[in-house]
């Protein structure tokens, strides 16, 4: 069976009552993520939907199979926000995409009032998925690139 989107959940609750919460549990215990993996498996989905493989998602975040596995399952946690943005310009995902991943990680989403969200929010529409690329544009406004694991390892 066909998972729904999460807008058809949403029109779902739309016209549900209190009492009828047990039910939808039930029903769409399928399409719903356990809370403490919910980032995980949005990953692995997009990541399957795109026809991409992690290791290839890896190696554009620029991050090793390891450390990018331990991020990607949540067997690692980290407070650095550009860690999961590199996951997500190497997942190829749009902004509405990165900004529901990192809400699901706990992060901050991209909020265009800050200008090197807002640089990152540009560069997701205009589909520049490649760190490089990223990077330069970041540092061609004087902006921090996005921090990298190298130190890490």
């Amino acid at each position: 069976m066909k998972q729904k989107t999460t807008d058809a959940l949403d029109h779902v609750l739309e016209h549900l009552g209190p009492e009828e919460i047990d039910q939808y549990f039930e029903t769409y215990a399928d399409d719903l993520f356990a809370e403490d993996h919910a980032f995980s498996v949005y990953m692995r989905a997009l990541i399957r939907q795109k026809n991409l493989t992690q290791r290839e998602v890896f190696e554009r975040a620029e991050l090793s199979d390891r450390y990018g596995y331990r991020l990607l399952t949540q067997e690692k946690n980290t407070k650095q926000r550009d860690y999961i943005l590199r996951l997500c310009f190497a997942a190829r995902l749009s902004l509405k995409e990165t900004q529901r991943a990192l809400k699901l990680y706990g992060m901050s989403e991209l909020y265009a009032k800050i200008p090197r969200d807002a640089v990152l929010m540009i560069a997701l529409n205009r589909e520049i998925y490649e760190i490089d690329k990223v990077n330069e544009l970041l540092l061609s406004h004087e902006l921090p690139p996005l921090r990298s694991t190298a130190c890490l390892e």
